[in-house]
């Protein structure tokens, strides 16, 4: 997400627009950005599913709502940098995962104790 993207769905997902809304409820907590620039950058979070888009009955504008929580969002985003990762560096970075998550070598963890007073 840009910072105008994150910007505005810490606004939807904090509350301060309201659900459903259309880009006229975000202009009023922005009113320094350009209706179309607003316009453009919903579409733009309703094309990677971040916001759910909806057409209006009987108008021409969409309405919004946010397709899921900041925590759904997090993860649905970091499960795709790692299958980017993944598909781009393979056994390797299977490799880097496992050695963080182990943390640092025994030999390195028992280094820090005794530095830290800690036999």
């Amino acid at each position: 997400m840009g910072p105008l993207e994150g910007r505005i769905m810490t606004a939807i997902w904090s509350g301060s627009v309201r659900q459903p809304f259309v880009v006229r409820n975000v202009q009023r907590l922005t009113p320094e950005l350009a209706y179309t620039t607003l316009m453009t950058t919903l579409n733009r979070l309703a094309e990677k599913g971040i916001l759910i888009q909806q057409r209006v009955p009987g108008q021409r504008a969409y309405e919004y709502r946010a397709a899921g929580s900041p925590s759904e969002y997090l993860a649905a985003a970091s499960n795709e940098q790692v299958t980017k990762m993944l598909e781009q560096f393979g056994d390797a970075a299977l490799a880097a995962f496992e050695e963080k998550l182990e943390g640092p070598p025994a030999d390195q963890r028992e280094r820090q104790r005794r530095a830290a007073g800690r036999d």
